[in-house]
């Protein structure tokens, strides 16, 4: 098979190409930095800079991931700019790409996060929910997924993954917590109740691989462990998975202080569960935010 992946260098994209790679598929990845696609994803993949650069080799699937980190740095209005353009501009150059093409693929899966729903409080929340506010990440996710689901044709059918927050040894959310939590230092955001739903990395991985070759899967589909958390809980299990205490919460007034609007991501929250995952038989190996940490944290249990 032969994969096309935007986003190929970030977190989940180089996971993908590991596992992609070692089954003997064909990788490409559009970056704009071709030159260190293969040092960053594997000897064997390539990189290109321009999607002119594919050429009329066949294609059978594209996974489409990039965009700017959406909680790197406060929402400025160029920050915000940034963060439409690298999602829908690129979006919709790449879906005109791929309607330009004489044949294939046969699946588009693009990504999304589970900030489509927005604050949602304590509600459950599945695929079949509406979102619950407006506000600018919300709005965004439905900018987003607009564009591919829109891409559908009777032989190309598109997958929008609402991503929660990543789990892995290096990178992503966990990787910016550990440094003080190591040092006792952690503790809630705000009052602690906020919903977080959370997905090992590698079951990010295995599921965007079962939805690859799933025929029946198309629309959108939560990418997160069946059992969410608040905030303080999961503040408890990483401070005791590591032996520290977590006695040193930051208040909501000193976040939204420093982080604007930003900090909505982090005093909000869904409570997501993956039901139409669970419907089409998709088996999470991490179920419990406990059995993730005890993989993530192993070393430091030693």
């Amino acid at each position: 098979m032969h994969i096309l992946l935007t986003g190929g260098t970030g977190l989940i994209g180089r996971g993908l190409c590991r596992r992609w790679s070692a089954e003997g598929h064909r990788l490409t990845v559009w970056s704009r930095d071709p030159g260190s696609v293969a040092a960053r994803c594997g000897e064997g993949v390539r990189g290109i800079g321009r999607l002119e650069d594919y050429g009329d080799d066949p294609l059978d699937a594209v996974v489409n991931l990039a965009g700017a980190g959406i909680a790197d740095r406060p929402w400025s209005q160029t920050r915000r700019a940034l963060l439409r353009a690298s999602r829908l501009a690129l979006s919709k150059s790449l879906v005109a790409w791929l309607a330009q093409r004489r044949s294939g693929p046969s699946l588009l899966l693009s990504g999304s996060a589970v900030g489509w729903y927005g604050d949602a409080g304590d509600a459950e929340l599945d695929e079949s929910s509406p979102p619950r506010d407006q506000g600018f990440a919300s709005r965004l996710c439905a900018d987003w997924e607009r564009i591919a689901l829109a891409a559908e044709t009777a032989e190309m059918r598109v997958v929008v993954l609402r991503t929660g927050l990543v789990l892995a040894r290096e990178g992503g959310f966990l990787a910016r917590l550990l440094p003080p939590f190591r040092l006792g230092l952690g503790g809630r955001l705000g009052q602690g109740r906020q919903w977080m739903p959370w997905i090992h990395l590698a079951d990010q991985i295995a599921l965007i691989d079962f939805l690859l070759r799933h025929p029946q899967a198309r629309g959108p589909y939560n990418a997160c462990a069946p059992q969410p958390v608040r905030n303080r809980d999961f503040t408890r299990a990483l401070a005791r998975a590591l032996g520290r205490p977590a006695c040193l919460p930051l208040p909501a007034w000193l976040l939204k202080a420093g982080l604007g609007e930003l900090s909505g991501l982090l005093l909000g929250g869904q409570r997501v569960v993956p039901l139409r995952a669970l419907q089409a038989g998709f088996v999470f190996r991490f179920n419990t935010l406990e059995s993730a940490l005890a993989d993530l944290l192993s070393e430091d249990a030693r």
